[in-house]
């Protein structure tokens, strides 16, 4: 599903989160501190994005009372997302050099996607993002399942129970992972308060289902009520305006990222105000439905690759020339943008492109449909 609004808010996210990482790198300093603080936010505006994308997905064949191939929905998500990131982890497990920390969890973590329930030692935080990679593998192997279960007999009451359940027993499990392994480190002199946070609250699935599930009742409003659909996008711009004010407010919340309050329901906050914001770029004629920005449907193209790699980037370049122009921030700067971007880009065209060009001519094999050299004329 390519739509100008839905790229430029990929775009946003990857940027957002490579802003956040910076600070592996010295940071950004004063003046873009505030981009840097929250773009851990990015990641949850992938998450609904991809709850949405594919949410949809699944559940169109499944509303035109067709069956849902199984086997042909995991082969497509293995062909997009397994060959760059084997690349990658083969990277990280040969190359030190790669690595933004020395540490690295176990090996077998990465490849399991286990990594975001096992993550125990502060210090083998390499290849740490990986952790959102997982949350999305868990997402596409149960969330077939669970919408097979549901439309056996669909109701939108159900639906809204099974919402309200997720939503409020994530609440209170978070709250109370909160009170039983964060608090109590942090009033253990030097306790490992980071590693708790990370461990129990922030990386496990279970903790982070708020932006997938937002993502995927957008899903089912339009698959199941095209007509509400078409209401929030005729009401595009006012419902940007809506998402905007809500994810100001989730962003007064995060100003303690680790407090009480922000565990508990700022996550379904931020969950909302960013179905708000892709909603309204997903269609119609709101303002970020109809915006062109130059570049971007090419950076959402290899966004993908960028997130993969841009730590390892971020690393060589650091070491490369961190020291030397170090009183050069705005040289500094541009060269990381630049390098990575050249590192996703070439992720991108070495490896993913070449493996989803070869599902795309199996899929049309399987399908019957006439490659484009094998029609007369």
């Amino acid at each position: 599903m390519r739509a100008p609004g839905l790229d430029l808010l990929r775009t946003l996210a990857i940027v957002w989160v490579m802003l956040f990482h910076s600070y592996l790198v010295g940071g950004l300093g004063d003046h873009l501190w505030g981009a840097e603080r929250y773009g851990w936010m990015g990641v949850d505006l992938f998450f609904v994005l991809s709850g949405y994308l594919i949410g949809t997905q699944v559940l169109r064949p499944l509303a035109a009372g067709g069956a849902l191939d199984l086997f042909a929905f995991y082969r497509r998500r293995a062909f997009r997302i397994l060959p760059a990131f084997f690349v990658v982890l083969a990277l990280y497990a040969l190359w030190p050099a790669w690595r933004e920390t020395p540490g690295m969890q176990p090996l077998w973590q990465f490849p399991t996607f286990t990594f975001n329930l096992l993550y125990d030692q502060p210090q083998n935080y390499a290849f740490s993002h990986v952790w959102s990679l997982c949350v999305e593998e868990h997402f596409y192997l149960l969330f077939p399942f669970a919408a097979l279960w549901m439309l056996r007999k669909p109701s939108a009451f159900r639906f809204a129970v099974m919402c309200a359940v997720i939503v409020l027993g994530g609440m209170a499990l978070r709250a109370w992972l909160w009170l039983h392994y964060y608090q109590p480190a942090t009033l253990q002199e030097d306790g490992p308060t980071g590693l708790m946070f990370l461990r129990y609250i922030y990386y496990p699935t279970w903790s982070r289902l708020d932006g997938l599930l937002a993502g995927v009742a957008l899903a089912v409003c339009a698959v199941f009520r095209p007509a509400w659909m078409a209401r929030l996008q005729r009401r595009g711009n006012a419902v940007l305006l809506l998402g905007l004010a809500l994810l100001a407010a989730s962003i007064v919340v995060f100003q303690q990222r680790v407090g009480f309050a922000a565990t508990v329901v700022g996550y379904p906050l931020l969950s909302l105000a960013l179905l708000a914001i892709v909603a309204a770029a997903s269609g119609g004629k709101a303002w970020l439905a109809r915006v062109r920005v130059p570049g971007a449907a090419w950076l959402a193209g290899i966004s993908y690759s960028m997130y993969l790699s841009h730590k390892g980037v971020f690393h060589l370049v650091n070491e490369a020339w961190g020291a030397q122009l170090e009183q050069h921030g705005l040289l500094l700067f541009a060269i990381y943008a630049v390098a990575t971007l050249a590192g996703g880009a070439l992720l991108h065209g070495a490896i993913e492109r070449p493996f989803l060009r070869l599902r795309d001519r199996r899929r049309q094999r399987g399908a019957g449909i006439p490659r484009k050299a094998d029609v007369p004329g």
